[in-house]
């Protein structure tokens, strides 16, 4: 489990096809500092597991479903990504509960500057857009963030000057994929809902 607080901005230093997935080699010397194998460091807010480490570098394989159904298909070497180690047990939740696990796709559609921050307007899948409010929280690329405005296919957000300096979402463009991951919670809340009108539609 993470908490959206990226710990390092890191970079895609190689990635090798391996027909149904895809080997990437990524340079992180914060998240490697106390590295295993088989740990868990998600890149770009997906969780993805320590194949090999070294010299504040890692390897970690992704499979093709992984590929299809975030961004992580379009890096290449280069690639700036935002990093982030699972949180500790009995550490603190400075974003909110991030599972890793990418619901989908969303492109930056504009961004609007200010003087003390930029709001950021992304697409967001209409399948999402249920589980998205005003003042909910999402992640986007790894990154917890409040939801400014909530449209039927798109949200916006508030970037603060830490969040432009020391994470992806500073320097993508108008047109950039980014990764979403909805507010786990939503999800469960509509599951257990919708059981409950299905027994209660039953016993009556």
């Amino acid at each position: 489990m993470f908490t959206g607080i990226v710990e390092e901005l890191g970079e895609v230093t190689a990635v090798e096809n391996l027909g149904d997935a895809s080997r990437f080699s990524l340079r992180g010397p914060v998240v490697t500092e106390d590295a295993k194998h088989g740990d868990s460091i998600a890149v770009n807010g997906v969780c993805l597991t320590v194949v090999d480490f070294g010299d504040g570098r890692f390897t970690a394989d992704v499979m093709a479903e992984t590929l299809l159904r975030s961004s992580l298909g379009a890096l290449t070497v280069g690639s700036r990504v935002n990093l982030e180690r699972p949180m500790a047990l009995g550490g603190r939740l400075g974003g909110h509960l991030v599972q890793g696990h990418v619901d989908g796709t969303g492109t930056i559609v504009e961004r609007k500057p200010s003087d003390n921050w930029e709001i950021v307007k992304i697409s967001l899948p209409a399948d999402l857009s249920r589980y998205v409010v005003e003042k909910g929280s999402i992640t986007v690329d790894g990154v917890s963030l409040t939801v400014v405005d909530a449209g039927a296919d798109y949200f916006t957000i508030s970037l603060i000057p830490t969040t432009l300096a020391l994470t992806t979402l500073g320097i993508k463009q108008a047109g950039d994929p980014v990764n979403l991951e909805v507010d786990v919670l939503a999800k469960y809340v509509e599951r257990l809902l919708g059981a409950d009108s299905s027994i209660r539609g039953n016993a009556q």
